[in-house]
């Protein structure tokens, strides 16, 4: 009986193994393939924005045939008008921001250099939450936050061909998912509505894919008028949204076996790999020893960081289990 246990345990910590394998994997290729993309002559297809647009019409696309086509995936109950519309809408119009300014940043400067900027994350999540009121300023964060924001100078300091174009873009997309976050604190869980991420895609998919469709429609189907390039390949862009929508797939397997923590360990790891890898594949990226230094910096405090909201989270779950303890209102208990 013991001898079964223990091969169940095996068997389970196996796929589980798998699946953050498989989600470091998808989404160091799908950053790669982002970057092949955009930037190689092979492919001709400069626009972040079109690009972008793509991912979320194709991912609106499927989710709509898993969930009710063919209705092999659950949508979650829940969803109301007053929801969508105050929740939502915002939520969808960040990410699609997020999106495209961060592909836009992969036409200035390197992916290595690009993931190193977005280990200030923490920082601008940590800034916009002290100012909606959802976080609470104290020593052991400031100093946290400035061995990130340390780090990512240095690592800048480093970089050999820095693009100010590209960062500018970068660190905006790097407000955008910041913002996403912050609205879905407010605007989503302390209204007490959990999606998991294939619901979030299907509902938000389709608002991003209208937000970016303005925008795309001014600023690059001129240009893709002008010069031509409508002669591109469906095959390529196909498998890139394909390889999108896998992605996020992954990321739902990983939380259903394991936690959102194990996404953030195996984020830190993925990024690694994207820093190194791309020194190989990429003649654009030239990494230096202060490049390394300082990523391995942020990347100390970005650990310290999650470290420091796990155990805030583990401390709330022990009270809200504490029959002894006075009962907490949903909408400040909600993390």
């Amino acid at each position: 009986m013991a001898d079964q246990s223990s091969n169940s345990s095996a068997r389970e910590g196996m796929v589980t193994y798998c699946y953050i394998l498989l989600y470091i994997a998808l989404s160091s290729g799908q950053i790669f393939f982002n970057k092949w993309v955009l930037s190689s002559k092979e492919i001709n297809f400069p626009y972040p924005l079109g690009l972008t647009l793509l991912h979320m019409v194709f991912s609106s696309v499927l989710c709509f045939v898993l969930t009710k086509v063919l209705k092999i995936l659950k949508l979650e109950e829940g969803m109301t008008l007053e929801i969508y519309t105050t929740s939502v809408i915002p939520i969808g119009a960040m990410f699609a921001m997020t999106l495209w300014l961060g592909n836009t940043a992969y036409l200035y400067i390197s992916v290595a250099f690009a993931q190193m900027l977005k280990a200030v994350m923490p920082v601008a999540v940590f800034i916009l939450g002290v100012a909606a009121g959802l976080e609470v300023m104290s020593s052991r964060m400031l100093l946290i936050m400035c061995v990130i924001s340390f780090g990512v100078l240095v690592a800048s300091y480093g970089e050999i061909n820095i693009n100010w174009i590209g960062v500018v873009y970068q660190m905006g997309g790097v407000v955008g998912e910041a913002l996403r976050l912050i609205f879905m604190e407010i605007l989503v869980k302390r209204k007490g509505l959990k999606l998991n991420p294939i619901s979030m895609m299907y509902y938000v998919s389709p608002c991003s894919a209208l937000c970016l469709l303005v925008p795309w429609i001014f600023l690059e189907k001129p240009k893709m008028d002008a010069q031509g390039t409508w002669s591109f390949q469906p095959l390529v862009l196909t498998l890139n949204s394909l390889c999108t929508f896998a992605l996020n797939l992954s990321v739902f397997l990983v939380i259903q076996h394991t936690s959102a923590l194990t996404i953030r360990v195996a984020g830190v790891v993925k990024d690694w790999v994207v820093v190194l890898l791309s020194a190989l594949l990429f003649a654009d990226t030239k990494l230096t020893i202060i490049n390394i230094f300082g990523y391995a910096i942020a990347i100390g405090g970005v650990a310290a960081y999650n470290n420091f909201k796990l155990k805030k989270e583990a401390s709330r779950v022990s009270i809200s289990d504490d029959p002894k303890s006075s009962p907490i209102p949903k909408a400040s208990s909600s993390q």
